[in-house]
């Protein structure tokens, strides 16, 4: 087969999907997302900067493009995508001064940092992330060709782009060489005009530094993207991203260097990620967690290691991975993300409708609703035994990503999916395995393998949310099974005094609870503290006790006796009221 033949097949199979659109910051608009080479898409995402410990800003735009180049995917693709890492730069050479290592050590160990942060979050479908340092050679003939060519000049030791020499220099940011503001100090003096950047810069003494033809040295910032992207993904690519406030300079300085190289347009699709920046004092998530603004306010208001952003690492370890992972998805990625942990531990309450679904699946059905299989592209047609709207609810999900990647809607979608699978469940009695309805069981696996398909264009539901093991896990699942024993016992005999008791009690240790009709499910809230909530248990379980024997209910006080007891608990009542300690 020619290769001709080739793209004219790939051209019609790619006509299937609805009309992918994508908002271009290059034209300002929005376009229909054509390829540079049909059935193929090359993404470059800029990476961090690795001179210190990522914060959650920094893994904004690899959520945002892990999504994309999933549903990329999905709907047929063949995507190569790439993420440098900047691991030579000025702030790099300052850390490693200031704590005595070498600069390669800073680079390895906030490198490994941000790693553990991608897969914390569940980005794992980056393809290359070249480094700065195993690029020189590229980064050096790259400049060499922009000096043969004119657009760069040498100047004691250093090496500028002059950015008089290219015509169309600010398309990107429309701004104009007159308007540029340069670097101050020695590298004011060694320019031709103020707006024109550094590709190579001379080396101070004891500073890392490279051969090259105009002494020992090292690149640029800018000049390290171009060289890289080229190298892995061509002269012309796809889809470029990055923050918003990369558009000024980096991009721009990327687009100069680039064009003028090569003579034809560096990138066809401009994408750019909303920034983030921390709530207001009180400030909840919510329709909060994205506001429009000014692209100069987002950028002033961004939160950054300069103005005190803590360690990612800790936020998960707080958090989770996912809950963050569905906060940063849920509105659109152009738009500002205001941060509050309030708004990750909503976003929270948000998954937990669809972890309590996977346990009533599996109830259901006896399957383990994350071993499902999944369809791998879009063109797989749901089954006609599939609940009523869940088709059309799969187009709703299609038509919301087909427009410019929008992941917010998507999620509202998945909500009503999420509903109508749930309210499938209730009308036809699916609450365990043992149901004789074997047709409508089927209905519901198929419903929940679109659920499944779908959510993994998002990176989401991939695996079981993290529970508590060991002996506490065994120990809250047992005092659950109590309290929640006790209560169907006081509903039953319209002891709603009880029963509003457990309900409340359970609420205050950070527990929700779910009536179905085969029983009741419990779940952590988001922000639990489960340090805290075997405690938090026992003194709901001694205060229902009390209760009890006040009332003379004699069976439900020792019930809690017995039950306890062969959970290795202790009670001992002493005239101030009643401890409990674990039997060694």
């Amino acid at each position: 087969m020619t290769e001709t033949t080739q793209n004219s097949m790939a051209t019609e199979q790619y006509s299937q999907t609805a009309e992918l659109s994508v908002y271009n910051t290059l034209s300002k608009r929005k376009e229909n997302f054509e390829p540079v080479v049909p059935g193929k898409v090359g993404i470059y995402l800029c990476g961090p900067t690795v001179y210190d410990k990522a914060h959650i800003g920094h893994l904004v735009g690899p959520v945002i493009f892990d999504c994309i180049k999933r549903y990329l995917t999905y709907s047929g693709y063949d995507v190569t995508w790439v993420v440098n890492i900047t691991d030579v730069d000025d702030k790099l050479i300052q850390k490693a001064q200031e704590r005595q290592i070498t600069m390669a050590q800073v680079a390895e160990e906030n490198t490994a940092d941000y790693h553990a942060n991608l897969d914390a979050l569940g980005i794992d479908t980056i393809d290359h992330f070249p480094r700065a340092t195993d690029h020189m050679d590229e980064i050096i003939r790259f400049i060499e060709h922009l000096v043969a060519q004119g657009y760069a000049y040498a100047s004691e030791g250093d090496v500028y782009f002059e950015v008089g020499k290219d015509a169309e220099y600010g398309k990107l940011s429309n701004r104009s060489t007159d308007s540029l503001q340069g670097e101050g100090g020695e590298m004011a003096a060694r320019k031709r005009a103020a707006g024109d950047f550094a590709l190579w810069k001379q080396a101070k003494p004891d500073e890392p530094a490279w051969e090259s033809p105009w002494g020992p040295g090292r690149p640029g910032w800018h000049i390290e993207c171009s060289a890289m992207s080229r190298g892995l993904l061509g002269e012309t690519f796809d889809i470029h991203g990055g923050g918003l406030d990369l558009v000024f300079p980096h991009h721009e300085n990327e687009i100069a260097q680039s064009e003028c190289c090569h003579g034809k347009p560096m990138v066809k699709y401009w994408l750019h990620n909303g920034l983030m920046r921390a709530a207001a004092k009180g400030k909840v998530g919510g329709r909060g967690d994205r506001e429009t603004s000014s692209p100069e306010d987002e950028v002033a208001g961004k939160i950054s290691r300069s103005k005190g952003a803590g360690g990612l690492a800790d936020l998960i370890a707080r958090q989770g991975g996912e809950r963050i992972r569905f906060f940063l998805l849920r509105t659109h990625y152009r738009s500002t993300i205001v941060f509050s942990e309030e708004g990750i531990e909503e976003a929270g309450t948000g998954l937990a409708t669809f972890y309590r679904f996977g346990k009533r699946f599996q109830r259901a059905t006896g399957e383990d609703f994350y071993a499902l299989p999944v369809a791998a592209t879009r063109w797989n047609d749901v089954p006609d035994t599939a609940p009523a709207r869940v088709a059309e609810l799969r187009e709703q999900f299609l038509a919301a990503m087909d427009d410019d990647f929008n992941t917010g809607s998507a999620i509202a979608t998945l909500f009503e999916l999420v509903g109508v699978l749930n309210k499938y469940c209730d009308e036809h009695g699916l609450d365990d395995s043992t149901s004789s309805d074997a047709q409508a069981t089927a209905a519901l696996r198929a419903g929940t393998i679109v659920l499944r398909s779908l959510a993994g264009t998002l990176g989401l539901f991939r695996q079981p949310p993290v529970e508590k093991s060991g002996a506490d896990a065994a120990l809250i699942g047992t005092l659950m099974e109590l309290v929640l024993a006790i209560r169907a016992d006081a509903r039953a005999a319209k002891n709603f005094d009880m029963a509003d008791q457990v309900r409340d009690g359970v609420a205050a240790a950070g527990i929700a609870l779910e009536d179905r009709a085969g029983g009741t499910d419990w779940s952590l809230q988001p922000g639990a503290d489960e340090t805290q909530l075997v405690a938090r248990l026992m003194d709901l379980i001694i205060a229902l006790r009390s209760t009890a024997r006040v009332s003379k209910d004699f069976a439900t006080a020792d019930r809690v006796r017995d039950t306890l007891a062969e959970a290795g608990v202790v009670l001992e009542d002493r005239a101030g009221g009643t401890e409990w300690t674990l039997a060694e």
